[in-house]
């Protein structure tokens, strides 16, 4: 690996949580290595050490050390890092000199994959595809919104093979708008899935159609809006779901905005508190994909039209444990509006 490539997977100590996990998200392998001015290694820091440390209280404009596992495995020699790699099922391994100075990366050979095998999960999956998607005119027009495709497959049977890459088979869909073209597809579909259809005969919001799915379950489920596709770790949620005790799970990204202008802070009279130039931000935002308890589905009233984040709301208010698991901007695709569905398609299937 030349230097440039290296660089990619290596920062000093000083950067900040924020800071590092923008740069995991740019070389894509969820794992960055921590080294000193002089480039020897003192600890590595992947996407899932940023999610323990954030869900513990730490902060994003921490010192990513901070979240860092200090005793990361290296290797002396290509040959020995070869061996760890694959005896552990890693997914880089840094290659040290006899100083501990970082001097190559072994991630796999050319052609190789080495992806850990999925668990299955066995969950059923409850798939909100009744929107008009709107935002995605005048393509909705002419088919909804998921069956549009990206790339090869609509949107729809995309996000359905991630869940099926966990055993996840048993599907729930809610239809509503151009819903007969959306079971012709499936009907005439090589690929067979097991599906059950629930109709929406008026608009019931993001959360509403729930309740056509009453008495349908008594172990938890997943559910999910049918125009984001998510490739984070489905076992890590559900484990964090399950021992946390929670009724809803929300998934939610770490997006990072580029505010292309001078901010400025005012306080009393136009005194002038804070300016940052050209600040970065970073925020979590709602990914529409949720764990949910079959309790829940009980407290929607039959044909109440709402949004499932005021259901969130609704539950938090009586006392029910709701949170947060977060994940990376990387493992997150959302095709609601046109750019964003023009990104995705780029992101599965390249240029």
């Amino acid at each position: 690996m030349d230097n440039q490539e290296l660089q990619k997977f290596i920062c000093e100590k000083g950067l900040t949580v924020a800071e590092a996990m923008r740069k995991i998200d740019k070389n894509t392998t969820g794992i960055l290595f921590i080294v000193n001015p002089n480039g020897v290694l003192l600890g590595c820091i992947t996407d899932g050490d940023i999610r323990r440390y954030l869900l513990s209280g730490g902060k994003m404009e921490d010192d990513a050390f901070s979240a860092a596992n200090k005793t990361p495995r290296y290797a002396k020699s290509n040959e020995e890092a070869k061996h760890l790699y694959h005896k552990k099922n890693f997914i880089v391994i840094p290659v040290v000199n006899e100083e501990g100075v970082v001097i190559d990366l072994y991630t796999g050979e050319s052609g190789e994959t080495n992806r850990k095998l999925r668990n299955p999960l066995n969950v059923p999956v409850v798939i909100n595809a009744g929107g008009k998607g709107t935002r995605l005119e005048p393509f909705t027009r002419v088919l909804p919104k998921p069956l549009i495709p990206v790339g090869d497959l609509p949107i729809i049977e995309l996000i359905m093979q991630e869940y099926q890459s966990y055993a996840c088979n048993d599907f729930h869909i809610i239809v509503n708008y151009k819903r007969d073209l959306m079971k012709a597809y499936f009907a005439d579909n090589e690929r067979k899935y097991d599906i059950t259809w629930y109709d929406e005969e008026k608009p019931l919001g993001t959360g509403g159609g729930l309740s056509l799915l009453r008495g349908k379950f008594d172990s938890t489920f997943f559910f999910a809006n049918c125009d984001a596709l998510l490739t984070a770790n489905y076992e890590s949620m559900l484990k964090f779901h399950k021992e946390h005790g929670n009724v809803i799970t929300m998934i939610c990204a770490y997006k990072t905005v580029n505010i292309p202008y001078g901010v400025v802070e005012m306080g009393v009279n136009g005194a002038i508190e804070a300016m940052k130039e050209k600040p970065v931000m970073t925020f979590l935002t709602n990914t529409g994909i949720y764990i949910v308890e079959p309790e829940v589905i009980d407290d929607v009233a039959d044909g109440e039209a709402i949004g499932f984040p005021d259901i969130i709301e609704r539950e938090r208010q009586k006392g029910k444990k709701v949170a947060v698991f977060p994940v990376s901007e990387n493992d997150w695709m959302d095709m609601g509006q046109l750019p964003e569905l023009e990104k995705m398609r780029k992101k599965l299937y390249g240029e």
